[in-house]
């Protein structure tokens, strides 16, 4: 396959697997030869085995980080800090892309970014939606959810010194009542005790600085 033949097959999408060249009955060794020496040469980015992305100046769309997120582990949804920032509920800007996936943690490093995951149980992967990221789309926690989640899965989550080091910014974006819904259906005591101090942090309340 010549290379203008794929980017004619891959078009405007900002990534691409592999299976897409398999389909048929074409033989598949001189196709992965070719996507390997594609990759040598720089014309195209290995994201991870059997997922790519058309490297500048020939792509025609720059993949976002999150729609890439999504790929790399299927059974993910963006959340954590790179959600909140996205929010602009927390001031940070974020170096790599977080996610939480039903599938195992991981770190990936890749020509595209930091990608990292963490583990959700499967009854806790709810509170996420379809994104549009102009042009491109991404699962992505709610910002209530994105809140919770972080809180879940950081040791210490719930202590009001952490939760007040997050700077939470632009509250009134968090609707109060899905806040207390999703942290009831985790079902911990750590979330019930979260979410009185997040509620503390949103209304001002002074005594959201001090150790309950």
């Amino acid at each position: 396959m010549e290379f203008n033949s794929l980017l004619e097959l891959v078009g405007s999408d900002p990534v691409f697997s592999s299976s897409l060249l398999l389909a048929g009955n074409v033989d598949p060794k001189p196709i992965r030869l070719q996507l390997s020496r594609w990759v040598k040469t720089g014309l195209i980015h290995q994201i991870r085995r059997g997922l790519y992305a058309i490297a500048p100046p020939y792509q025609k769309t720059k993949p976002h980080p999150f729609l890439v997120a999504n790929h790399l582990q299927r059974a993910s949804y963006v959340s954590l800090q790179s959600a909140l920032a996205y929010y602009g509920l927390i001031p940070e800007t974020m170096f790599s892309t977080t996610s939480v996936s039903t599938g195992r943690p991981e770190r990936l490093v890749t020509p595209l970014g930091i990608y990292e995951f963490r583990h959700l149980k499967t009854e806790l992967f709810f509170g996420y939606l379809l994104v549009d990221l102009g042009g491109q789309s991404a699962f992505l926690a709610a910002p209530e959810k994105a809140l919770l989640d972080l809180v879940y899965l950081h040791p210490g989550g719930d202590a009001a010194a952490y939760l007040n080091e997050l700077r939470l910014q632009n509250t009134e974006l968090i609707d109060l009542d899905l806040l207390k819904n999703y942290s009831e259906k985790f079902h911990t005591p750590k979330l019930d005790k979260a979410y009185k101090k997040i509620m503390q942090i949103i209304v001002g309340n002074d005594a959201a600085f001090e150790e309950l």
